[in-house]
């Protein structure tokens, strides 16, 4: 699969377990300038619910994408605002 979309970022928070990458992922998207997306590569399965379910509750943030590969998921966040 094939990324369409330009990353500014990629956070690496594999190895660590919730609530890390998403205190990760709101502390580094913070940084970016609106339209920009992060990536955010980690290994705990429960990051795939609590990145969604963090981006839909927060105004600002829109989750563009998740892919679940062998042991990494990652997720595509774009700073909206």
């Amino acid at each position: 699969m094939s990324v369409e979309f330009d990353i500014a970022e990629t956070l690496d928070v594999k190895g660590e377990s919730c609530p890390m990458p998403v205190v990760k992922t709101k502390s580094t998207i913070d940084g970016l300038t609106q339209g920009e997306v992060l990536e955010v590569l980690a290994t705990d399965s429960g990051s795939m619910s609590d990145i969604d379910g963090w981006a839909d509750g927060t105004d600002g943030v829109e989750l563009i994408e998740q892919q679940e590969g062998d042991s990494v998921y990652k997720h595509y966040v774009r700073k909206t605002e």
